[in-house]
């Protein structure tokens, strides 16, 4: 079994939508696959939330939510609000491992340090004692330097492994700004993009969002996205900007 552990820089990053499109290539090759949600935030009981999202996206319906809790906040926060036990992440890795699946992909909520108890419990505290790696999702403009550079620099001080970093939500008519941090994101990270889904896939469905994957994601994957080309297309782009100096 390998699991994949899904974070993003923010909240709201496309975390849901580059899950989804990972289950979907995966299921296409013949591999079992299931999507695990340690814990809901922000959705009531009985109405959809990001695994239903994944169901729709990439029809599958092998899918485990751990807990749930009605305010848009941290999972500690929330449970707290909602005066519930919080979610208890040792006891989600447990049931993580009993998965008999070629993949298991994990969903986190919000980002790696985002507190799931009291006692501060994280998604990178998870990661570590499945000694599973984890893919980053992040946005492509302003403030995204910053954010996965801070990300990952935690992730490697808790010995956790990087799978590789993904835009989350690439712009169609990508801005200045969006093109010239690919390059850095790279050097962030020390390796090439993982993919860039394009904006908006989250609104496909079935057969057009498996296009988006496959065009999207890496072939690591299970995609054709090409690395060096798309840096390639982006340097281009800059160039058409022209000189931009005083």
């Amino acid at each position: 079994m390998s699991v994949l552990i899904v974070t993003g820089t923010d909240t709201g990053v496309g975390k849901t939508v580059v899950t989804a499109a990972i289950a979907a290539l995966a299921h296409t090759r013949g591999a079992s696959v299931a999507v695990v949600k340690p814990a809901q935030t922000g959705t009531r009981p009985g109405r959809p939330g990001d695994l239903d999202e994944v169901r729709r996206l990439a029809g599958i319906d092998d899918l485990h939510e751990y807990a749930r809790y009605a305010g848009a906040l941290s999972p500690a926060a929330a449970a707290r609000l909602a005066e519930l036990p919080p979610p208890d992440l040792a006891a989600c890795a447990d049931r993580i491992r009993s998965l008999d699946r070629d993949l298991v992909i994990v969903e986190g909520a919000g980002g790696v340090l985002v507190r799931y108890d009291e006692d501060g419990t994280t998604l990178a505290d998870l990661a570590h004692s499945l000694g599973a790696p984890v893919l980053v999702t992040t946005r492509p403009g302003l403030g995204t330097l910053n954010h996965t550079a801070l990300t990952l620099e935690v992730m490697a001080g808790r010995g956790v492994d990087l799978a590789g970093v993904v835009i989350g939500a690439w712009p169609r008519r990508p801005g200045l700004d969006d093109l010239c941090n690919v390059r850095d994101l790279e050097t962030i990270a020390a390796r090439p993009l993982l993919g860039a889904l394009p904006e908006r896939s989250g609104h496909l469905d079935g057969p057009e969002f498996l296009l988006a994957a496959r065009a999207g994601l890496a072939p690591h994957l299970g995609g054709a996205f090409n690395a060096a080309s798309f840096r390639e297309d982006c340097r281009a782009r800059v160039r058409t900007y022209g000189d931009l100096t005083p």
